[in-house]
């Protein structure tokens, strides 16, 4: 199924000067508890360690923008990222950074996820994919790296909050501040 999911949402076409990949993460933890926390673009410090703030310029849809402050310890403190696809039947996120102080240079990514069955137990596979020009100075290999790196971070720690959530009865981490559903729209 896996190469089945990437095929279909994951498949970029990189230039000569980009690098692309897609990362595979198996989450012991409901589709529901782990979408409610991807689907979040306004709030993706909820499972983003590197993510200190995040603000969100006018309504949240597609096309809305944000401003996320970055940790210290990354060669960036923010990144300008525009919310190019929200699907929430089909649990489809996907994201383009469009400014910040960072070498991430036409930066767009799709992040999927899909019900499955783990250890006999709902589960989530969760697929991430990604498209980036290679800065000058730097190979092929190193900015794949570098960015798989990043994103394999962001997925662990979202499989460690969302299963966490999901022995805790599936409730939200008690610091989530949700909007309610009237606040948000799609």
């Amino acid at each position: 199924m896996e190469a089945q999911f990437i095929t279909r949402y994951h498949s970029h076409q990189p230039s000569d000067h980009q690098c692309s990949s897609s990362i595979v993460k198996h989450i012991k933890a409901p589709v529901d508890i782990v979408w409610s926390l991807v689907r979040r673009f306004d709030q993706p410090q909820k499972y983003k360690p590197f993510v200190s703030r995040c603000t969100v310029k006018g309504d949240l849809r597609i096309g809305s923008v944000r401003e996320v402050n970055v940790k210290s310890g990354l060669p960036a403190t923010t990144s300008t990222e525009r919310l190019e696809l929200l699907d929430d039947e089909e649990h489809i996120l996907g994201i383009r950074i469009v400014g910040g102080d960072h070498r991430l240079k036409n930066y767009s990514s799709v992040i999927t996820v899909h019900p499955e069955i783990l250890d006999g137990a709902p589960g989530t596979l969760v697929i991430e994919s990604f498209m980036v020009d290679v800065p000058e100075g730097n190979t092929h290999e190193e900015t794949c790296y570098f960015v798989k790196a990043l994103i394999n971070c962001n997925l662990k720690s979202l499989a460690d909050v969302s299963e966490r959530m999901a022995m805790h009865g599936g409730g939200l981490p008690i610091s989530v501040n949700w909007p309610s559903s009237n606040q948000i729209k799609t």
